[in-house]
């Protein structure tokens, strides 16, 4: 009860709003969208996830004592779905971050948010089930280093934190996984982003309004034995690379 005591009030439901669309049949109706954040500074600033506010052309916040704020979008990253909304009214609360990079499975984790974004505040309880999961979002990339978790997380729980027992936030609430390949059904299987990763994406948008990722700019064929043999490389391991992006780093630097 200390914990939620501590992080509830800084906890916030966001509510999107996504333009309707003109079609053969005429234009559609507005959607509603809705998800969580959290106050992580006294200048207004709130981390949700990036999949809360895509597509979005309006944004609003609702405190927990029921006021709506109208919010901005400083920046998003879809790789790491961290997004940071700004609000100018009062901050009731800002949230304590803790370490995610020394939690173990067996933790007490309580996620906090608005499932289905009508039950605000909700506090769900679990533990921490696993650190460093790698998970495959179905659009082309992995997101790495995930916390799993078996606290209840449903839909609109997204972007809350995922608080450990001192009232510290660890982790951004971000996914389930209800269905393997197999058909089998799943329960208990929540993801969260670790508030270490979280907070490095967030700090980057607030700074400069975006988080710029790192890349070398080649295409590559990894060398194993059997290649090597069969192309008389000089080394029986490593990476052959197949093409040079113009104006990349590696080209900067000089890779062929």
């Amino acid at each position: 009860t200390q914990a939620v005591q501590c992080v509830g009030p800084a906890v916030v439901t966001v509510v999107g709003t996504i333009p309707g669309q003109t079609g053969f049949f005429g234009q559609t109706a507005d959607q509603t969208v809705s998800g969580s954040g959290f106050f992580i500074s006294n200048q207004g600033y709130i981390i949700t996830n990036n999949h809360v506010i895509d597509g979005t052309n309006s944004v609003a916040v609702v405190l927990s004592n029921g006021t709506q704020e109208k919010a901005t979008v400083v920046g998003a990253d879809q790789y790491n779905d961290v997004a940071v909304l700004k609000v100018d009214g009062a901050v009731p609360a800002v949230a304590a971050l803790g370490n995610s990079d020394l939690l173990k499975p067996g933790e007490t984790a309580i996620a906090i948010g608005s499932p289905l974004g009508d039950f605000k505040n909700t506090v769900t309880e679990g533990v921490i089930s696993a650190t460093g999961r790698s998970i495959d979002t179905g659009n082309g990339y992995q997101m790495e280093g995930m916390l799993q978790t078996d606290a209840a997380i449903n839909p609109g729980n997204s972007g809350g934190p995922l608080v450990n027992l001192a009232g510290e936030v660890v982790g951004v609430n971000t996914m389930i996984v209800r269905n393997s390949g197999s058909g089998a059904v799943a329960e208990g299987l929540g993801f969260a982003i670790p508030i270490n990763t979280a907070q490095a994406v967030a700090s980057q948008i607030i700074q400069k309004g975006y988080f710029a990722h790192p890349y070398l700019g080649i295409t590559y064929q990894p060398i194993a034995p059997d290649i090597a043999s069969m192309y008389n490389l000089p080394v029986q391991w490593g990476a052959y690379v197949t093409n040079v992006a113009s104006g990349s780093p590696a080209s900067q630097a000089g890779i062929q």
